[in-house]
């Protein structure tokens, strides 16, 4: 008689193992949620070009990284399109060939040099790196601080008619 389950013990032991996978299931599907994963879009890596298609005159916007690609002497640099007086998006002014904040008339030139305007360095920059597929990467979780005006020796002129109006406050 001892060998046999009583009815009450198999009701308790089939609610105890019945709870235990449901709260096995929870824990499982908790710890997907709540791990951290591989930090992908803007505040991680963000996946661009290839190095060939950035020209050596002239800039390709990248708008997952919120940045733009150039080359300074050759090499493939990365910048914020954020203005680094008051943060405003700085776009890129095809006739003259500088970027031209709209907010305050801060002017950068093609490789991201301050040019004139309140800002007090030239604009931020993100590393670049190329991956194993070919294609440049961008990281925008970490940011470089731009080069203070008269920092670099670039010689980068304006080509034509600014966008912007003269004499923004």
């Amino acid at each position: 008689m001892s060998d046999i389950i009583k009815r009450r013990q198999f009701l308790t032991r089939l609610w105890v193992g019945g709870g235990s996978l449901v709260a096995l299931a929870g824990t499982w599907t908790s710890w997907d949620l709540l791990r951290p994963g591989a930090t992908t879009g803007f505040g991680g890596k963000v996946r661009a070009v290839t190095p060939a298609t950035v020209p050596e005159v002239g800039i390709i916007e990248v708008p997952a990284a919120r940045a733009y690609l150039t080359r300074i002497e050759g090499e493939i640099v990365a910048l914020s399109e954020k203005c680094t007086h008051l943060g405003c998006r700085v776009p890129f002014c095809e006739s003259s060939s500088q970027f031209e904040c709209p907010c305050h008339g801060t002017v950068y030139n093609r490789v991201g040099d301050l040019v004139g305007g309140p800002a007090p360095r030239g604009m931020d920059r993100y590393p670049v790196e190329v991956g194993e597929s070919g294609l440049l990467y961008i990281n925008t979780g970490e940011r470089i601080d731009g080069p203070e005006p008269g920092a670099t020796d670039t010689d980068v002129q304006a080509t034509g008619p600014a966008c912007i109006a003269e004499g923004h406050s």
